[in-house]
């Protein structure tokens, strides 16, 4: 496998392939950029159905993360790390440790945090052999409710665009994806007075949101095609294809997903079919917005990441405004500004 020529590799710094025989630790750390700071993103465990759909993740992800901590305002590079399996069988501490050790001989280049199928208790084991992780407790801590606060910000935004409101009372949402950022966005979401639809593989989390947040439950196939006004992907990436765009009714995409787009074009098959998009590494900024300030040198402070966070709101109205001004598909125009702030060192 020619990695150079792959469609997802983006001049990425430094790819990284882990193993360790005695834990089972098969991992991949993709550095993308280091131009602003040392690289920043998460590792998720995952199940993946061969390497290659790990790499191109991870090759995704990274880069996804250097745009997000851009447009953040963050002075940080973009990294992501995958490791490869199936957690409930193979998750423990010295995994997670030899994970570290991986991390540890980047010497500082990507400090890492949790994401998908990790917690802050598995980055304590990481940070027992390394200083180069973030999102730990008693300090920054879970990024999930930052992720969410975000999310919900920046549907309030799509809203006030589209619709030309900020009520989001009676604002019908579908929301594919119940894990814990996925909930807290619902909560946020009926306490605003929102109309919910939802979908999970979880049928407990589903009868929860049912009784507590008089959500509207449907199966996965289904959640696409709901007479709703937006649809919030907040599971895994992708879900945004051909497939999906035609039975669509939604005219707003605003979820906490990382790579909600199968490939580059559907952001222009989105702008045809008058859908307003709001590019995910813009709004799920959340997160790492709150664990970058526990990388930074001064004292965490959790009402500093509070402000920072509500910023998404604006960075997302710039990203529209501009979009509508160019007539050009709102990822696109992120891209670019992403690009623009990196080639002027963060200004």
């Amino acid at each position: 496998m020619a990695i150079f020529d792959l469609v997802d590799f983006d001049n990425h710094e430094q790819v990284v392939y882990c193993s360790d025989d005695a834990t089972g630790l098969k991992a991949i750390i993709a550095v993308h950029s280091t131009a602003l700071g040392p690289a920043a993103g998460g590792c998720r465990f995952w199940d993946y159905v061969n390497d290659e759909a790990a790499l191109k993740d991870v090759l995704r992800l990274s880069k996804g993360m250097t745009y997000k901590n851009a447009m953040a305002g963050l002075k940080l590079g973009g990294g992501k790390g995958v490791i490869i399996g199936n957690p409930k069988n193979l998750k423990s501490d010295d995994l997670f440790k030899a994970f570290g050790n991986a991390v540890n001989n980047l010497g500082g280049r990507y400090y890492t945090a949790e994401d998908v199928n990790i917690t802050t208790g598995d980055m304590a084991v990481v940070n027992q052999v390394t200083d180069f992780v973030s999102g730990l407790e008693g300090k920054s801590g879970n990024p999930g409710p930052f992720t969410a606060l975000g999310t919900f910000l920046g549907i309030k935004a799509a809203v006030k665009f589209k619709l030309g409101t900020e009520d989001l009372n009676g604002i019908k949402v579908a929301v594919q994806g119940l894990g814990s950022v996925g909930y807290s966005l619902c909560e946020k979401l009926h306490a605003a007075g929102a109309k919910l639809t939802v979908t999970d593989i979880n049928q407990q989390i589903l009868d929860k949101a049912a009784t507590e947040l008089n959500a509207t439950v449907v199966s996965l196939d289904d959640i696409y095609s709901q007479d709703v006004d937006v649809y919030a992907p907040c599971a895994l990436g992708a879900s945004i294809n051909d497939e999906s765009i035609a039975q669509l009714k939604a005219v707003i995409i605003a979820g906490c997903a990382n790579n909600q787009l199968e490939e580059a074009r559907h952001d222009q098959a989105l702008l045809e079919k008058g859908i307003l998009y709001a590019p995910d590494y813009v709004i799920n900024a959340g997160g790492i917005i709150n664990v970058a300030l526990e990388i930074y040198p001064e004292p965490y402070c959790a009402e500093k990441a509070t402000g920072l966070v509500e910023n998404i709101y604006q960075t997302l109205m710039s990203v529209f405004e501009s979009a509508k001004d160019k007539k050009l598909p709102t990822g696109q125009v992120a891209d670019e500004m992403a690009r623009t702030i990196i080639a002027n060192g963060g200004k």
